[in-house]
This record gives C-alpha cells, sequence and structure tokens, in this order.
C-alpha cells in the first residue's frame, strides 16, 4: 500500500512544521525554525523503527521512496521563499550563524557515524512478505 508510506511521510511533514512553528515562537522569530528538518528526522526514524517491527511492508516503504525523489526540489522551493536580502542586509550574523552551523555539522560527524556501530544490513525483502 503506496499510499500508507505517503499517509506516514505527511504526518511527519504537519508534526515537523508544528515543531518549527513552536520553535519559532520560542525564539522571537515569525518564521517556522526548521520544520522540514524535523519532518524528515521524524520520517527516519519512525520509517526505521516500523521497519524493525514489521509493520512497514515494502509497498509501504515505496510512497516514502517516491517522495524522497522529489526532496531535493522541495526544499530548493521552500528555501526561496525565505527573505535571503533581508538577512544579509540586516549584517554579518546571518551568515556567521550559518557558517557556524555548518562548521559545528561538518565537526559532529564522526562523533555521530560512531554512535550506531556496525550492524549487519537488513535482508532482502522476499516476494513472500510483499504480499
Amino acid at each position: 500500500m503506496i499510499i500508507y508510506g505517503v499517509a506516514v511521510l505527511a504526518a511527519c511533514l504537519l508534526a515537523g512544521m508544528i515543531v518549527g512553528d513552536a520553535l519559532g515562537v520560542l525564539l522571537g522569530v515569525d518564521s517556522n525554525v526548521g520544520g522540514v528538518g524535523f519532518a524528515m528526522l521524524m520520517l527516519i526514524v519512525l520509517t526505521d523503527r516500523l521497519r524493525r517491527a514489521g509493520h512497514f511492508p515494502q509497498h509501504s516503504a515505496e510512497g516514502v521512496l517516491f517522495w524522497s525523489a522529489m526532496y531535493i526540489p522541495i526544499v530548493v522551493a521552500m528555501a526561496s521563499t525565505q527573505n535571503v536580502v533581508a538577512a544579509v542586509g540586516g549584517g554579518p550574523v546571518a551568515f556567521l550563524a550559518g557558517a557556524g552551523a555548518t562548521v559545528l555539522c561538518w565537526a559532529l560527524v564522526p562523533a555521530v557515524a560512531r554512535i550506531g556501530g556496525a550492524e549487519a544490513p537488513l535482508p532482502p525483502v522476499s516476494e513472500e512478505e510483499e504480499v
């Protein structure tokens, strides 16, 4: 059921947007702060847990895979709505915040890579499980 995968994606997107809006209110910014990022993290965690529990069949995963192919164009479209000119015109703080976050993420990649450890990959889905 491909539609179930799309439903999981939509639920994660709505939850991420709510979290991003709430974070924006907490920070005093009249904007969504990281809603799409939170949605993608929720989607990764939720689908992984559902898959490990055996509640996320291959057909549902295909619904998520379809939209994952659309992820980059969607993010580009959302980023184009941000007021970049005003942020850059406001001073170097916006640039420093972006550069600082990028450098911090690069620095944390080795630490995050060590968290999961080495596990065997998931077995391929057999034709019997697809039905």
